[in-house]
């Protein structure tokens, strides 16, 4: 029997629900610093509203509509230790007598680690490249609270020590906070190190011993790091934990691989571009082949040109200088499960096996219309779950006992024949997280 790495999956996932005041107020109980936090209010019918940490607090998009980013400097204002503080965006935090939910997801975190292996090239010059991606001298993203390892083990690099300065022409001379270098670059085991401080200044890495051969490091107090996996360079927060990644990147105007920092083959991807454009959910679950699904619409199913996506990368189109957000997931054993079922259309429904007690289910009809139904087991606490929301829709809650579902130790049953999660004969996918039955320490789960 596999056994799950995941012990407590709130370190990873949560739900968590609050009252608004119409003021500012900070969210505790979370039980972690979120980096993707989706939120929409439970009695009234504004937005969903979805933050992550790689774009930045007060940075909104909405999973109900196709528009542009949008900066709401009174909504989620900035994500803490143990969850989020919120100002007096409606969307967020309105007066007496709203409630909310918010479904929270932990990334990188505050100081991911990262190694990046460093050959010289000959580019007009000798320059600097990071894993073997396709350009050199490019700029980095680095984030504050970062720990940053630059191998120079390759013999390309003897002679060339990567050194960190705050002028490109090195005046001012080498900047060492948070800085260690081992070894002589060219022979195994060398490298130079940096851990980012906070307020950092921008940063440029050189070779000590020459001119030209390196470029930018930006140090940001947004999460995220450069990632070379792909063609196109991206920005990656990832939780390999977990298996979540946050993942931005700029359109070329054509087709580009992106990677996306997981290690093994994503099998959801939700890409939303910041301009008005649609969102898109990826997955190859339904059938061989990638589809691809539309969070904001009811809309069946289509077709994707794009293959199937690696353990390093996925491909994509966009605008040219567009910028692309996109939230990506591999299944974790006893944690995360992704997958279809067929419907029957009645009271005694589809029971899905996930291994663990789901604590937030998204359903989605593949072959039809429907709408995207989200349930979760904080409301209400104890079966049956009759209080779903839309992805799709501003709606308020809906609560209907005549559309119950179950959450049990090992999975979810469908207790009625609502179209939107189990007409006869329909396919319908679903994206479930959850604590597991029994982990490496032993400790089962129970039942609701």
């Amino acid at each position: 029997m596999a056994y799950t790495t995941i012990n407590k999956s709130t370190e990873h996932f949560n739900t968590k629900t609050y009252s608004g005041n119409g003021s500012t107020q900070s969210i505790t109980g979370v039980g972690f610093q979120p980096d993707f936090t989706w939120l929409k209010q439970r009695t009234g019918t504004t937005w969903h509203n979805l933050y992550d940490s790689v774009r930045g607090a007060t940075k909104a998009i909405a999973s109900n509509d196709s528009g542009t980013e949008g900066t709401r400097a009174t909504g989620l204002t900035a994500f803490d230790s143990d969850g989020f503080s919120l100002g007096s965006d409606s969307n967020a935090n309105a007066g007496s007598g709203s409630t909310y939910t918010s479904w929270n997801w932990k990334a990188g975190g505050t100081s991911p680690e990262i190694t990046y292996n460093v050959k010289v090239v000959s580019d007009s010059g000798n320059k600097y490249r990071f894993d073997d991606f396709g350009t050199s001298a490019v700029t980095l993203d680095l984030q504050e609270g970062g720990t940053y390892t630059f191998d120079q083990s390759d013999s390309s690099n003897s002679g060339h020590p990567l050194r960190f300065y705050t002028a490109s022409d090195k005046s001012g001379g080498e900047y060492t906070t948070g800085v260690t270098t081992n070894g002589t670059p060219g022979s195994s085991g060398a490298y130079t190190r940096i851990t980012v401080a906070a307020s950092a200044p921008t940063l440029y890495y050189q070779c000590s011993a020459h001119a030209g051969m390196g470029g930018q490091a930006n140090t940001n107090s947004l999460f995220g790091s450069s990632n070379f996996s792909g063609t196109a360079q991206s920005t990656v927060s990832v939780n390999t934990t977990a298996g979540f990644s946050i993942v931005k990147w700029t359109g070329t105007g054509s087709a580009v691989t992106i990677g996306h920092g997981l290690g093994a083959k994503p099998e959801i991807i939700i890409v939303k571009r910041l301009d008005s454009s649609s969102w898109t959910v990826y997955t190859d679950l339904i059938d061989a082949s990638m589809d691809y699904l539309r969070l904001d619409t009811t809309a069946a199913k289509g077709d994707s040109s794009n293959p199937v996506p690696t353990n390093s990368v996925f491909q994509k189109n966009d605008t040219s200088s567009t910028t692309v957000i996109a939230y990506c997931f591999i299944p974790k054993i006893g944690f995360s499960k992704f997958g279809k079922y067929s419907g029957n259309a009645n009271a005694d429904g589809p029971f899905v096996y996930t291994g663990f007690k789901p604590s937030f289910v998204m359903i989605k009809k593949t072959n039809n219309t429907a709408n995207w139904v989200i349930q979760d087991n904080k409301r209400p606490s104890t079966n049956p779950n009759n209080k779903w929301l839309y992805s799709n829709e501003p709606d308020a809650e809906y609560d209907a006992s005549l559309y119950p579902m179950d959450l049990l130790s090992n999975g979810f049953k469908i207790k009625h024949g609502n179209g939107n999660y189990q007409n006869t004969s329909d396919t319908y996918l679903y994206i479930a997280f959850g604590q597991s039955l029994v982990g490496s320490n032993n400790v089962p789960c129970t039942a609701r």
